[in-house]
């Protein structure tokens, strides 16, 4: 007989063998007693709330059983810490994961609603910038699909990034309170909170043997508490967690003012607390001197150390040196290291660990991902801003550093090394250099392409690498196939899978098939006729956003990322206006019909960025209300781009605008994300550009541009932009242009700035240097996109190639050569679905 809990566990469990029935029941059951609504009262948001919940229900089921049996198996943890997780919007994709889309269309048909509709409900979770962020969502999935214990760690930001709106084509910021609307998937744990210290002072110990040590005295505690969104692997029933930490008072208010009558003191310090967690900043490089950052990226480690210390008591007792055996954590950039002053302080302070000790401990548990090779993106904070709000952990960094520049007196170092290496910056004021603190903790560091590692080891950190080059490895990144393509373009999805069966769905390299049938006519038909629905939905949206109506036979040219002078947005910007006026100039010009997408946010703070946007709506209103360009030449600025948008732009795209200046991308994702979907690569040997043109060989990619060898003889050699303006009667009509005031009313003065970064400002990013470069291959792109044949066939050939861009192969390398971990792979549960 099953007891009555059991039974509900049975019910709960809904895998797909349970079918079509079962899964309306606890529907039916979320729908009345958790959303409150019945039949006729419903709107798409309620049906949305309630299938989330009847979905979290089997994630809730699974993520016990495996929770239980990594706590039986004594298995060893990793602990994915970052700042951001872009994890965009969850219902498709844990459908697709869990096995249960079709049954969730089933159950919705029947009650008279359409699941793509429902799914337009959710709003996105909007807790990261960009790339960073995007990429740890994807590793989450991966590591569920491959079956290791894991699970990711970050902060409940209650505003994620800002929503972007387009005012007179500038760029304003609005507030995205994305947890306004109610998430179903995430999960309080009430039970998992942890004190977090600020402030304070110190003050000297002396212990029974006659020792000293440091005793830290806060100044303010808050208190860290959990929350939990599950994220399930593909074809597996292991089901991970995203924890998420959220800010609370230490206590509720002030009774001493509230006693008196002043309310709103009374709940000050309240609020002032709980801020920490309040708004995710709007850029992933740190922000110089900004005390709020500071605190929230130390709350994230402390609660995250603490919570896995607690697990790893559970089931270890004391027996520290097991520590390393159990847990590992990766930092996911620089923002989390204090993960390492705050796992010395935990094991010194709170558990009476000695130094040789904790610190052999610390070593051995963490890993370190770099994603910067501009050495004034890599994060640093004054002496006396940390030593203010975290005294105890400078106090700690000192003695590290300590030991560290000791150990190298001792290797022969010299004085002059031993400086650039010193975590301490000895500036004015003096700095601490997070990246060397990374660096001498951790027991590997990674780059996230093979040519970012590469500059890693001999431009940025050469020196780290002479020493601890055991520590260093490349890692290039990858992407959840199962979302931009299985979820995102779940059409072309079946179009595939037709043809080579579905076994790719849990392994891409098996997607290579794809190549046999690149030249098959029937094949090519069914693609055209997919691609086509993509771009007539994406144009749709571009009617409803930016009221431009635009051909779905053009050419869709998509530029789509954080708004950046590296990622060289205004260089495509550049290249409009030049082709403009060559169609003004040569109205018989055979011109191949172009829609050029561009989408992505400038951080708030970033005067150029925000501008560069201004330029592209400024050339965009000229080009679209010109009636002698036509179709010929459109463009779009897409507002306030996210994940889900991303989902509609990516399987549309014919061209894929990967332009950044040769040494500065450190990997890219969206590269990765075009060429699975069919998009043909226009990009410089930059970043992970080079990996896919390895891949996929000269013929199917479009490279231009200086490499990063020769842009460092251009600099050896004195570059000189001015020069170039001057001398070069095509690059110097088209910067005229933009100073003309012709783009905006005849504002001569409005993109002076841009003009005058690209010559007297020395052209950082190397525009002009690459102008005609890019003007070239544009030129070739145009004349190939016309044989639709084999531009199509060059298109498969880019999807049947990206099996090597998979986030699966990357994390499988993390698991094998940095965290040392296995898969803990799921039985079927011992109560079988009736």
């Amino acid at each position: 007989m099953l007891g009555k809990h059991e039974k509900l566990w049975k019910l709960y469990d809904l895998d797909p063998k349970i079918g079509l029935r079962s899964f309306r029941l606890n529907f039916i059951r979320r729908l009345e007693y958790d959303v409150g609504k019945y039949k006729r009262n419903t709107k798409n948001s309620d049906i949305y709330q309630a299938l989330a919940l009847t979905i979290r229900d089997t994630l809730i089921n699974r993520w016990n059983e495996v929770q239980e049996s990594y706590r039986l198996k004594k298995t060893k943890r990793i602990y994915y810490i970052s700042m951001e997780f872009l994890v965009g919007t969850l219902l498709e994709s844990n459908l697709v994961n869990i096995g249960m889309r079709e049954i969730a269309t089933g159950a919705l048909i029947d009650f008279g609603y359409d699941l793509e509709m429902i799914a337009k409900e959710e709003h996105d979770a909007a807790l990261g910038n960009g790339g960073l962020g995007r990429l740890a969502a994807c590793f989450l999935e991966s590591m569920a699909t491959l079956d290791l214990p894991s699970q990711g760690c970050g902060i409940r930001y209650e505003y994620g990034i800002f929503h972007q709106q387009i005012q007179d084509g500038y760029q304003k910021e609005a507030p995205d309170n994305w947890l306004s609307h109610e998430n179903p998937w995430e999960i309080s744990r009430l039970d998992l909170s942890y004190p977090v210290h600020f402030y304070g002072h110190l003050k000297d110990k002396v212990s029974l043997d006659g020792s000293s040590k440091w005793i830290w005295v806060p100044g303010e505690t808050v208190i860290a508490q959990a929350y939990d969104m599950l994220v399930p692997g593909f074809n597996t029933r292991t089901v991970t967690n995203l924890r998420l930490w959220k800010a609370k008072s230490g206590e509720e208010f002030n009774f001493d003012y509230f006693n008196h009558g002043d309310y709103l003191r009374a709940v000050e310090d309240k609020e002032k607390s709980e801020n920490i967690t309040k708004v995710l900043y709007p850029n992933d490089n740190i922000l110089q001197g900004k005390e709020l950052r500071l605190k929230q990226e130390y709350l994230l480690v402390s609660a995250t150390l603490q919570d896995a210390m607690r697990t790893f008591l559970e089931e270890e007792g004391t027996c520290w040196e097991r520590f390393p055996e159990r847990v590992f954590f990766q930092l996911n950039d620089t923002h989390p290291t204090l993960a390492i002053p705050e796992c010395m302080r935990l094991l010194i302070d709170r558990h009476g660990l000695q130094w040789e000790e904790a610190w052999s401990i610390t070593t051995q548990c963490f890993g370190y991902t770099n994603h910067t090779i501009m050495p004034e993106a890599l994060e640093t904070w004054s002496i006396d801003l940390f030593g203010w709000i975290l005294p105890r952990h400078l106090e700690i960094i000192y003695a590290i550093n300590y030991n560290f520049l000791e150990g190298l007196r001792k290797r022969g170092v010299s004085e002059d090394v031993i400086k650039r290496l010193s975590i301490v910056e000895e500036s004015t004021p003096k700095k601490i250099r997070m990246a060397h603190l990374a660096i001498v903790g951790s027991k590997k560091v990674n780059g996230v392409a093979r040519i970012h590692t590469e500059l890693i080891k001999k431009k940025l950190f050469p020196e780290f690498h002479s020493i601890f080059s055991h520590k260093f490895e490349n890692k290039t990144n990858g992407i959840t196939y199962r979302r931009w393509l299985l979820t995102a373009n779940q059409r072309m999805s079946e179009v595939i899978t037709r043809r080579i069966g579905n076994k790719w769905y849990s392994d891409l390299s098996k997607i290579s098939k794809l190549e046999e049938f690149s030249a098959d006519p029937s094949f090519q038909r069914e693609w055209m006729i997919t691609r086509k629905e993509n771009k007539v939905r994406l144009a749709t949206v571009i009617q409803s956003k930016c009221d431009v109506t635009v051909d779905p036979n053009s050419m869709f040219d998509v530029h789509v990322k954080r708004i950046h002078e590296y990622k060289r947005q205004h260089l495509n910007a550049l290249r409009l206006i030049h082709d403009y006026y060559n169609i003004k100039e040569n109205p018989s010009l055979d011109y191949t019909p172009r829609t050029v997408i561009f989408a992505g946010k400038a951080a708030p703070g970033y005067y150029l960025a925000k501008l560069i946007i201004k330029l592209i709506h400024s050339i965009a209103d000229v080009i679209n209300n010109d009636k002698q360009i036509g179709d010929r030449l459109k463009v779009v600025f897409l507002p306030d781009y996210r994940v889900s948008l991303a989902e509609l732009i990516f399987p549309a795209a014919d061209l894929s605008e990967q332009i950044s200046t040769a040494g500065t991308e450190a990997s890219g994702t969206g590269n990765m994300k075009f060429m699975l979907n069919g998009a043909l690569t226009i990009g410089t040997m930059d970043g992970a550009n080079i990996e896919i043109y390895e891949e996929v060989g000269d013929h199917n990619i479009f490279i231009f541009g200086k490499t990063i060898e020769e842009l460092e003889e251009l600099k050896r050699a004195g570059y000189f932009p001015t020069g170039i303006y001057e001398s070069n009667p095509m690059v110097r009509t088209v910067l005229d242009e933009i100073m003309t005031g012709k783009f905006y009313g005849g504002k001569k003065d409005l993109f002076k700035d841009i003009f005058l970064s690209l010559t007297k400002g020395g052209d950082p990013y190397f525009l002009l240097a690459d102008f005609e470069s890019y003007l070239s291959i544009q030129e070739k792109v145009a004349i190939e996109f016309k044989d639709k044949f084999n531009w199509n066939r060059r298109a498969i050939i880019n999807m049947a190639r990206s099996g090597r861009f998979s986030a699966d192969r990357t994390v499988q390398e993390y698991a094998k050569e940095i965290w040392e971990i296995s898969p803990v792979r799921q039985k079927e549960p011992r109560i079988k679905a009736v």
